[in-house]
Parts: C-alpha cells; structure tokens; sequence
C-alpha cells in the first residue's frame, strides 16, 4: 500500500510540474502575441476606455463618498477573499465590491449605478472594487498567479504628500494621483505603500488581457475554470453574506436618521 501511496504522489506531482511548464509557456506566448505588450507599467493611451473613466472620475467619487459614510462596515479584503490573509492580516485594507471574478453584485452596484455604468463599459472586465488602505498601510511584496490579466487602478481619493502613497512593480515605482489611471502587470512582484495620515482609495479592475484568437479563447477558458473554483465561489458566498449585514445596518441607520430628523 505504501508503494502505491508513493506512486500517487510522484504522478501529482509530475502532473503539478507538467502543468506549470505548460502555464509558464503560455504566458511567454501572451506577453510575446499581446497587442499591448509586456510591460510593468501600461500607458493607458493603449486602452481607450480608460479615458472615460477619467473624464467621470468625480461621478466615481460622489459614489465613493456615500459608501465611505459605512466606512466602519466595509469588509476587510481578508474576509471576502480568504486568500489575501497572507498579504492583508490587520484591519487597515477595506473593500465595496461591485464585481468579482465575473459576479456582479447587484445590492452594491445599484448603490453605484454611475461608476457601474461606467465599468460595465470596459471590455474583459472581471472584478471591480473600491480599495481603501488606511494611513500607514504597508503591503508586503506579492504576485498574481496568472499573466492572462491586467490590472487597472484609477485614483479617487489620494491624500497628500500623494509620492507617499505609492507602488512599486518590479522595479518601477508609481505614485497615484485623483482622477489618473495607473495600470500594470500585476504577475510582476509588487507592493504597495501609504505613509500619509490620509485614507487611499482607487477603484480596482482587473480586465482581460487583450490577445489575438486561439491565445483569447484558451486565455477566457482559463478564466472561467478559475471563476468555478471553490476559492472563488467561496469569496462569492462571503460577499454574499456580508451585503446582507451591510443592508440591515444601513437600514437601521437610515431608520434612525429619519426619527432624528421628525422628531
């Protein structure tokens, strides 16, 4: 029995090792066949939409504001998607999500209809949420497992000295800026700082990575099997559960504004 436990471990792990040769020569063909390129950093003239988020980006924050008056109810990353605990274990890194990996959801987006409006409008887009990083929020270097997406922020609330609230992919460094576009490869190492005594807040996308047919459909197929996975359907039911809390406590808040202001 022992030597057939041996043998199933060695196929897994020839399987494993088959596998990850297979992906590391897929993402040499998407860098090398991608029409925007392989870069850290993206200028964001090579995607179009990325100017109308610009031209409505105070729409964007008008939204963001009224979220950020349940600030002390917004999840932490960590508690909708169990993974980011090993990048994200304190209470400095909040998130509204209005789409993730494909799901929209729908209690969150009706309280956004303009910036879903707008993300609706990106082409491949798959997840779409508010990032807000407290003061003095470090975090610690990290990668995406997977080349086939691109990842776009968008500056909504940037405190000042803005060179303080930075990332760094690779070895390039960017700061944000309130209504700019910064977009990246974020299968590059990556991390990210804000040392100012402010709140940072972009909306964060990430959006298929535009590619040349066969290399899209195997790149969407890829997608929608990792969109099937228990860890995201997992982070599927936690954003769940939670919009029903957030509804009960924005309910109870506008039930007692409402005695305040006829009382």
């Amino acid at each position: 029995m022992k030597i057939f436990g041996n043998v199933k471990i060695a196929i897994r792990k020839k399987i494993l090792q088959t596998g990850a040769a297979m992906l590391k020569k897929l993402e040499w063909l998407m860098a090398r066949y991608s029409p925007v390129g392989n870069h850290r950093f993206f200028d964001p003239a090579l995607f179009p939409w990325s100017g109308e988020l610009e031209a409505n980006w105070l729409a964007m924050r008008r939204e963001l504001d009224q979220v950020l008056a349940h600030q002390g109810s917004l999840p932490l990353i960590q508690d909708i998607s169990k993974d980011q605990i090993s990048i994200s274990k304190d209470e400095d890194w909040k998130t509204f999500f209005l789409y993730g990996f494909g799901y929209k959801s729908e209690k969150n987006c009706a309280l956004c209809p303009e910036t879903t409006r707008l993300i609706e409008q990106v082409p491949g887009m798959m997840t779409a949420f508010f990032s807000i990083l407290a003061p003095g929020k470090h975090i610690p270097e990290h990668r995406g497992p997977f080349k086939g997406i691109i990842r776009y922020h968008i500056g909504l609330k940037v405190p000042e000295p803005k060179e303080l609230c930075r990332i760094r992919v690779d070895n390039e460094t960017h700061n944000w800026e309130e209504g700019k576009s910064l977009i990246f490869d974020d299968s590059y190492y990556h991390e990210v700082w804000n040392d100012t005594n402010g709140t940072r807040v972009v909306l964060f996308m990430d959006v298929i990575r535009p590619l040349p047919f066969p290399l899209s459909l195997i790149n969407r197929t890829i997608i929608k099997i990792i969109s099937l996975s228990p860890l995201i359907q997992d982070a599927r039911n936690n954003q769940t559960a939670w919009e029903e809390k957030f509804d009960q406590a924005v309910g109870q808040e506008h039930d007692r504004q409402d005695l305040i202001e006829h009382a």
